[in-house]
């Protein structure tokens, strides 16, 4: 089983990596969807609703992220409390 620092490693690093992976996805998005003239305007209001959702989610996931590490760290200092 891993231990709670593990765990929080892989949070911490798992974040940065969502959003690497996002980002080549709206660069796919774009290369794919790229067309010129009047459907330029639409592609680019798109594309700037699709990072407005993308940051509001990666802002979500942050806060969620954080919260777990407080649980964590709270839960590993309650287990060093009780072994001393």
């Amino acid at each position: 089983m891993m231990s709670t620092g593990m765990v929080v490693v892989l949070m911490i690093f798992s974040i940065p990596l969502v959003i690497i992976i996002g980002g080549l996805g709206l660069a796919a998005l774009k290369i794919l969807k790229s067309d010129g003239g009047r459907k330029a305007s639409a592609s680019a209001a798109e594309e700037a609703r699709l990072i407005q959702e993308l940051h509001h989610g990666f802002r979500r996931m942050e806060e969620r992220v954080e919260a777990l590490e407080t649980i964590l760290l709270e839960q590993e200092r309650k287990e060093t409390s009780n072994d001393s």
